[in-house]
């Protein structure tokens, strides 16, 4: 059985006969000469005592713990798949037989609609791996929770950039205004998600984010406008700087593109 030996000089390992155990020699590396420890010094790791129940053979009846893999099911995916593409249609149904508007009703009621495909699917790929994932009624009660909690948070939408800018409609906002307010809503659907699922905070903002991006979607497929739309206010104030400057470069109005007038001579007296 060969010995394992490090030289204590150069700190090379390498094997060496049981022959030479206890003898002293040159270290193939550097040449310094090293002590081959005895067969009695070496270090013996034994296994751990088997007190566990056996059968006639000798055999441990006790089975080990093997781990369920729950994967994506094929029904599952397909349910959420046809979930999401009929939430679409109907969305671009819609735009086509309401283009006035889509109502505010089927406006709440998609909201709530596309939120337990879209959370499913989302959780069915990010769940912790080395975790057992949940499945069966705790799952469907965690989805329905957090189904419930996607869509309140859209109030912040709703009601708080109305509030800050003062305005009148909630799409009168500025893109870079929806944008900073979808990152926040994400940023809070994270933090549900995290705490409904157990998640890594990292993975519930891409769980959110999948819900609330696609909300955003399914509004450009239906025509709802959600941000961008100018007020009447705008148009008002647009149509009298035309028209201010319209009459400013007209030819027979006294204004800043006429040229001035000729200054008469004084008159000298006699």
């Amino acid at each position: 059985m060969p010995i394992q030996v490090t030289c204590r000089h150069c700190l090379k390992r390498f094997q060496v006969s049981d022959k030479f155990a206890g003898k002293t020699g040159p270290c193939p590396n550097c040449k310094k000469p090293i002590e081959i420890p005895a067969l009695d010094e070496q270090v013996v790791i034994h296994a751990p005592q088997d007190d566990s129940p056996k059968d006639s053979k000798g055999e441990s009846v006790l089975k080990p713990i093997t781990r369920k893999e729950t994967d994506v099911t094929r029904t599952g995916l397909l349910i959420t798949i046809g979930s999401i593409v009929a939430v679409f249609g109907l969305a671009v149904v819609f735009r086509f037989t309401h283009p006035d508007g889509v109502p505010l009703a089927a406006k709440l009621v998609a909201l709530f609609i596309a939120a337990p495909p879209l959370i499913w699917a989302g959780y069915s790929f990010l769940y912790d791996q080395e975790r057992e994932p949940y499945v069966g009624p705790e799952l469907r009660n965690r989805v329905l929770v957090c189904s419930a909690i996607f869509p309140l948070i859209w109030c912040v939408y709703a009601f708080v950039p109305t509030y800050v800018f003062e305005l009148d409609q909630i799409n009168e906002m500025s893109w870079a205004v929806f944008g900073v307010t979808l990152c926040v809503m994400i940023a809070l659907g994270g933090l549900a998600s995290a705490a409904t699922f157990e998640l890594e905070y990292f993975n519930g903002v891409v769980h959110a984010g999948m819900y609330f991006v696609s909300i955003v979607l399914l509004a450009f497929v239906s025509g709802v406008t959600l941000a961008g739309v100018e007020t009447d206010l705008d148009e008002d104030d647009d149509r009298d700087l035309v028209q201010l400057v319209s009459e400013s470069a007209s030819p027979n109005h006294q204004g800043f593109f006429e040229s001035p007038r000729p200054i008469p001579p004084t008159a000298t007296r006699l």
